[in-house]
């Protein structure tokens, strides 16, 4: 789920008429300062982080004069909130509060409706709230279409003892949240606290809003870059991921990057997995080997050879990383040669630099093994692939021997680069391109690329060289499954002709930014 930073809700909620604080955000401590200047009062500096707790973190803090406020957010830019720094603040104005209370729209997904609850108490805990204070929470399922009418509101209000003109004003900031909710398709929307101001206003001083994935889309004016819950803004890195993942719906990639500013030699690691609670099996065992894990990362649901490639891209574009791990579900259903020859498309191009160990249980995992292992032995670095017989404990103690004994080949091979074609034959596929430079077809025995090719959507002309046996436009459309054996195949067992394009947008550009190419 995309969750909203405080900032964002709160420009949502002012837009559709509830109070919130007079504020600005901004990236540095000067900047704080003159925000704090223009409102001329007391204020609030908060950072923008995806995180609980913000207050009992330091997150938050309090300010009287300008130099206060840039004191305060010289303090909290730059700290580490689950590994990542706090890069903006929000500087709000501090308000004299009369009461607090809750507010939240949250689906209820055992009710199959929206939810609305609602507290005569505010702050931390709403949870411990119910348990010991039950007369302090009511809440109202809602009815999709009908919505929320203020009646109702004022009804919910006085069942957890708040009267008279309070009533009124709570029953109507709770009306705009439905409407809020209502609008960005939100599976939880939540003010906490909502509070009644010394000169009687509803304010909302905080508020939590998290959009459904699925409904990202339809909502381009939040301005979501990744619609995933990733607990921190978005990295380049992951940016650069969900393009990836975001228009092809052929299996699931799905990255998280849990670390940066890591540097070589503090075992971290490169994590691939596929399926996830076979993943969380492999990084725990990963920890109880003393490694740090760098990421997480899902390629499952069968993905395409070109989707576990650009993973696999992705994954080793984190700079620092000193192994590469894969291991995801026992068996997986998913055929795994696809995966094997992703990866080695990907180590060979790299090229890699760090031991690898990769267990790829499930559908042709014997084939999987002979692709990876065989067809990475001029890498220089060691490369074992297992089968579900192996367990993930195993491998991970088998990484762990590879990185204590491994020397790094000095100097670091150079990125190959590929030859222009001299007689090229060309096809799209849905996500690259692929080139046969048939002037060295023409000279191929094997002529593997056909053997090899999983759609079988090549024959060979009657000069002997692979051409397409389909359309350019079917295979455009999807029916090259982008399987990659007409080059890795190729390139291991015949002349070498054949490459598929597939580009990453922004990933070389970020490589070059971090000195990587």
């Amino acid at each position: 789920m995309a969750r909203l930073l405080e900032h964002q809700g709160k420009t949502l909620l002012a837009a559709a008429g509830l109070a919130v604080p007079a504020g600005q955000v901004v990236k540095t401590a000067a900047a704080a300062a003159e925000v704090a200047r223009q409102l001329a009062r007391p204020v609030v500096v908060k950072a923008q982080a995806q995180t609980t707790g913000r207050a009992s973190q330091g997150l938050i803090r309090f300010a009287d004069t300008p130099q206060a406020a840039e004191a305060a957010a010289a303090a909290i830019l730059g700290l580490d909130v689950g590994k990542f720094p706090v890069t903006e603040v929000l500087v709000e104005e501090r308000l004299a509060v009369a009461g607090e209370h809750y507010a939240g729209i949250i689906l209820d997904d055992r009710r199959r409706c929206p939810l609305l609850l609602v507290s005569s108490r505010g702050g931390t805990g709403i949870e411990e709230i119910a348990r010991s204070e039950p007369q302090a929470v009511a809440e109202l399922p809602l009815d999709p279409v009908e919505g929320l009418a203020e009646h109702q509101a004022r009804e919910l209000w006085r069942r957890v003892g708040v009267h008279g003109h309070e009533q009124r004003l709570l029953a109507e900031a709770v009306v705009r949240l439905w409407r809020v909710a209502r609008q960005v398709e939100a599976r939880a929307a939540e003010v906490n606290p909502l509070v009644l101001t010394a000169d009687s206003r509803v304010v909302a001083l905080d508020c939590r809003i998290t959009v459904d994935d699925a409904a990202v889309f339809r909502h381009p004016e939040l301005g979501i870059e990744v619609a995933r819950e990733l607990g921190h803004p978005p990295t380049p890195l992951e940016r650069i991921a969900w393009e990836v993942e975001r228009d092809d719906f052929r299996g699931t990639f799905y990255f998280l990057q849990m670390r940066e500013g890591f540097q070589r030699g503090e075992g971290v690691v490169a994590f691939h997995g596929a399926g996830g609670g076979g993943s969380m099996m492999a990084m725990d065992a990963l920890q109880r080997q003393g490694f740090a894990v760098a990421n997480f990362c899902d390629t499952s649901g069968n993905p395409p050879a070109s989707k576990v490639y650009r993973a696999a891209r992705i994954l080793l574009s984190q700079p620092g990383v000193d192994a590469y791990f894969g291991s995801g579900s026992g068996v997986a259903s998913q055929e795994q040669f696809h995966s094997a020859r992703g990866l080695v498309k990907a180590f060979l191009e790299e090229p890699l630099a760090v031991p690898c160990v990769v267990r790829l249980g499930g559908n042709g995992e014997e084939k999987a093994i002979e692709i990876l292992t065989s067809f990475t032995r001029t890498l220089g670095v060691p490369v074992e692939c297992y089968g579900k017989d192996t367990p993930v404990e195993r491998c991970a103690q088998r990484l762990r021997e590879l990185l204590t004994a491994f020397q790094p080949p000095p100097p670091r091979p150079p990125v190959r680069q590929r030859r222009p074609a001299a007689r090229p034959y060309t096809f799209t596929t849905l996500t690259g391109e692929v080139t046969y430079d048939h002037e060295i077809c023409a000279r191929c025995e094997s002529k593997v690329c056909v053997r090899a090719c999983v759609p079988q959507i090549l024959s060979l002309d009657p000069s002997g060289v692979p051409v397409l046996a389909i359309t350019r436009e079917e295979a455009a459309r999807g029916r090259c499954s982008e399987c990659l054996a007409c080059e890795v195949d190729c390139a291991a067992l015949g002349a070498g002709g054949g490459y598929v394009a597939l580009p990453i947008p922004g990933l070389d550009a970020y490589r070059r930014g971090r000195g990587m190419e």
